[in-house]
């Protein structure tokens, strides 16, 4: 089988949605959505009251969560206050809907 070595060009929104998939590939991070959903806004502090873990470890699912743009940050020194980014929450709604929405029923392999 012969290999290329060139770049697989992906439509956009097909690596929105990888990204936004990956970003809520643990439990935390959607454990912090479904927290900060219940809220208007939370700081790491707050996190670190509400989960059983390391500050380090919090702030580094906030990192994966806001690099893939589903919370945003805003700095209120020493803290950073986080809240849901709206505009890119229904963006990744609206991909995961249409994804699911495809039916692989009749292209699957049925194994019985």
């Amino acid at each position: 089988m012969k290999r290329t070595l060139e770049d697989v060009d992906y439509k956009k929104q097909t690596k929105e949605l990888a990204m936004f998939a990956k970003a809520l590939g643990h439990p935390t991070r959607i454990a912090i959505l479904n927290y900060l959903d219940n809220k208007s806004c939370c700081f790491t502090g707050d996190l670190v009251d509400v989960f059983p873990l390391a500050q380090s470890t919090i702030s580094q699912h906030l990192k994966e969560l806001k690099n893939a743009g589903l919370i945003q940050g805003e700095l209120k020194p020493p803290k950073i206050r986080y809240c849901i980014n709206q505009e890119n929450w229904n963006k990744a709604k609206q991909l995961f809907c249409e994804f699911f929405e495809v039916d692989f029923y009749n292209n699957s392999c049925l194994i019985e």
